[in-house]
């Protein structure tokens, strides 16, 4: 399983809204970065244009559970930001995690569930 480290900085972020690939689900947005190295790197952004402080607060919790359930899946290397939709912060958790896992699924970030 990869470690995970946890994006703070704001130049890491702008690093990968500038030169990362992006995914668009219906609930999800994914900026992905494939670097060298053997962790994984995550950061949630909620903008303050989605809602007050509870609601945004909401969204990153939601976020950073449906990353922890699939983190040990990811690709090593891979640093990942993500960001929910409107509609996505009045949805639960597992409805983001199955998207999510969907999301990175088909661009091969993460391998398939073991049964």
């Amino acid at each position: 399983m990869p470690k995970v480290s946890v994006l703070r900085k704001g130049w890491e972020f702008d690093r990968i809204f500038r030169t990362g690939t992006r995914l668009n689900g219906s609930l999800v947005r994914i900026l992905y970065l494939n670097e060298e190295g053997e962790h994984v790197s995550f950061g949630c952004a909620v903008g303050k244009r989605q809602g007050k402080a509870h609601v945004r607060n909401r969204g990153r919790r939601i976020l950073r559970e449906a990353f922890r359930h699939l983190s040990g899946r990811i690709k090593p290397g891979t640093s990942i930001v993500l960001s929910l939709k409107d509609e996505g912060l009045t949805r639960k958790t597992p409805e983001i995690e199955h998207e999510l896992e969907a999301l990175l699924t088909r661009k091969k970030l993460i391998c398939p569930a073991s049964q």
